[in-house]
């Protein structure tokens, strides 16, 4: 153990006397609240872009890979399912499922009312887990590659709207090619959903992509596109490069964030909110961590002028306030941590803190912990608070001995 440290363990073990032990719990305490603040920040804004973004990537998938010919009303032209790279895709290193789909637009009418919605056409490859952990009622219908299921599922909103539940007829309105009257289908309500996210909740109705087929008169081998699944979205436009090259150039994909930029580009203005959360607690646990080291250096006046008539330089006298200050800093990330990770697993457990789902798209606030930003809130900390304290021990330099030893 060096000299240094030595002493800077002897002072904090024995703790703070007189008018520096409140500026000391001061100072604990606002590195803790400081802490706790950034951590609490960073899971729920984590949280929120994490649930927001499956959500997205729940009705269209990570990937898209249609035709290039795509009109405004959400209906694609057929492209061949028997593709080169249909289903061996999956086969990729980073690329977890492909599957098929195809949309048309259409209107429900129940009683007088008229909703216009989508039927988003799907195969028995479709991935049902995301809407599985999303029904308030009934349940989700199979699809078979050689009988067509008359079963669809619609959101809250919809039956709510049009007065429908789980078992309830439903009749769409399809307009088929240069067909002047419209094609009426009935459906089954096998379930229903509700994602929070009102624009899609109220577009999108999933039924069997055999009426699609039938209604725009397809083959059976033609399909509206594919939908691609990959295993870390933050390699999303790494995977959508790989994918638009494993299609050829008669096809083109686009990535989910391309699809819906403007839902992806409000997600990462929430960046910017975090950063200037986390630099003000930086700031003022800085600043608190100053006022406690002058405190502290004002105190042991004596002590300094004694290490200093006894041969001691500047130089290891400052660093032995800093290790004192390192000491202060430590408990108060103890601590941090503790209200910190109590808070946010509070409300895992219980879901205590609500939202209003119609602005916010969730009805109780996400949390996501993650250790890697856990080590680099405490570690930022740490450092950059540290970093602060060096400067203000240069007053050290300027305690004279004689007067240092007088000092009362």
């Amino acid at each position: 153990m060096n000299f240094e440290f030595f002493i800077a363990n002897r002072i904090f073990s024995k703790g703070a006397n007189g008018f520096s032990k409140p500026i000391v719990r001061l100072g604990v305490a606002s590195v803790a609240l400081g802490l706790a603040a950034m951590i609490v920040s960073v899971a729920i804004v984590t949280g929120f872009q994490n649930q927001i973004r499956d959500k997205v990537v729940g009705f269209g998938a990570d990937i898209q890979i249609t035709s290039y010919e795509v009109n405004s009303s959400y209906e694609a032209s057929p492209i061949d399912m028997f593709q080169s790279f249909y289903p061996g895709l999956d086969s990729v290193k980073g690329i977890r499922k492909i599957q098929i789909f195809a949309q048309k637009a259409g209107i429900i009418k129940a009683d007088n009312q008229i909703e216009g919605v989508v039927l988003k056409g799907v195969g028995s490859d479709f991935d049902w887990s995301f809407f599985k952990n999303k029904l308030e009622k009934g349940m989700v219908f199979t699809v078979s590659d050689s009988v067509t299921t008359n079963d669809v599922i619609i959101s809250k909103y919809l039956a709510s709207r049009l007065g429908l539940d789980v078992g309830s007829a439903l009749r769409m309105y399809f307009v088929a090619g240069d067909e002047l009257q419209p094609r009426g289908r009935k459906f089954n309500i096998s379930g229903i959903y509700e994602t929070g996210l009102n624009e899609f909740d109220r577009m999108f109705v999933f039924g069997d992509i055999h009426h699609i087929r039938k209604l725009n008169k397809w083959y059976d081998n033609e399909v509206g596109g594919f939908e691609v699944f990959v295993d870390d979205f933050n390699d999303i436009d790494r995977m959508g490069n790989v994918v638009s090259k494993a299609i050829g150039y008669k096809l083109k994909s686009r990535t989910i964030v391309e699809l819906y930029p403007q839902i992806f580009e409000w997600l990462k203005l929430q960046d910017m909110n975090v950063m200037i959360i986390i630099a003000l607690m930086v700031l003022v646990a800085g600043i608190t961590m100053i006022s406690t080291l002058l405190i502290l250096i004002l105190e042991r006046t004596n002590m300094i002028g004694v290490l200093k008539a006894l041969g001691s330089e500047n130089r290891s006298i400052r660093k032995i306030f800093v290790y004192n200050a390192v000491y202060i800093i430590g408990k108060g990330l103890i601590w941090g941590n503790v209200i910190a990770l109590g808070l946010c697993f509070l409300q895992l457990e219980t879901g205590l803190l609500k939202l209003n789902q119609e602005s916010y798209y969730l009805s109780e606030v996400p949390v996501n912990i993650q250790l890697s930003h856990l080590l680099a809130i405490n570690a930022g900390t740490l450092l950059v608070t540290s970093l602060m304290l060096i400067f203000p021990t240069y007053i050290i330099t300027k305690i004279s001995p004689v007067k240092a030893i007088r000092f009362n």
